[in-house]
């Protein structure tokens, strides 16, 4: 314990002495959350958004995620894991699968996809926890709350995985679901904007603010569904409460 605050509680000053205590306490954590965010920041340059749900992640490992409607100039590699949230057309594309995957590339899916695919697959449910390579991966549910078109039931997942230390959320197709308010930690977070099949931009800043990421990136617009438009809203609506980046598409 330090001279001053020695000195204070002999003095009869526990109370300047908590609050002092405090100012600091509160001092500490706002610098590990500044660096936290600079942390994550820092990883963007890993990133590349390359349209809609797809993502290209570089780290100790090449990662993919929904690969949809990939150009020559997406592809920079055979990837070593590709993350598919559920089998809709727009998510498990098998033509597109197959521009990127490898003899050693591990597809991570739903059992529904899984079904379209070949290769060396993983599949995955919510719930499910797992590694491959130096990646930390947890499968999260992804569904529709007042929507038809991603049932519960269907078992459709959203990933939480680490790559070089930071926590990336990769929502999938989603409402704003319960289980939001139980991802810890998140670095990264990627949230579906558009409305329709996912959560409108106004329900995913709710989504965002029950996460705490240190940056949510917006997607799932511009290509099927929904506008630069719905990102802009989401960004607007989260200014001084999250970090919002909105991606240039490659």
């Amino acid at each position: 314990m330090s001279e001053f605050f020695v000195k204070c509680l002999m003095g009869g000053c526990m109370k300047k002495a908590v609050c002092l205590f405090f100012i600091v306490f509160v001092f500490l954590c706002a610098t590990v959350v500044c660096a936290d965010v600079n942390s994550a920041k820092a990883f963007l340059k890993n990133i590349k958004w390359l349209g809609h749900d797809t993502f290209m992640i570089t780290g100790e490992q090449l990662i993919y995620t929904d690969p949809f409607r990939l150009k020559d100039k997406d592809i920079t590699g055979k990837a070593d894991i590709i993350l598919i949230t559920h089998e809709h057309r727009d998510h498990c594309s098998p033509e597109d699968v197959k521009k990127i995957q490898g003899p050693n590339t591990v597809i991570v899916t739903t059992p529904t996809c899984a079904d379209k695919l070949s290769g060396n697959i993983k599949t995955a449910k919510p719930g499910d926890v797992f590694s491959i390579g130096n990646v930390h991966i947890e499968a999260v549910p992804a569904y529709n709350i007042d929507k038809k078109y991603h049932k519960k039931e269907n078992n459709d997942v959203g990933y939480i995985f680490t790559v070089k230390g930071q926590r990336l959320y990769l929502a999938g197709d989603t409402d704003l679901i319960p289980e939001m308010k139980t991802f810890k930690n998140i670095n990264i977070a990627f949230l579906p904007v558009s409305g329709t099949y996912v959560m409108t931009a106004e329900e995913a800043v709710k989504a965002a603010l029950d996460i705490k990421p240190d940056i949510a990136i917006p997607m799932h617009y511009g290509t099927i569904i929904g506008t630069r438009m719905n990102a802009e809203k989401f960004a607007e609506e989260l200014r001084g409460k999250i970090e919002v980046v909105i991606l240039k598409e490659e």
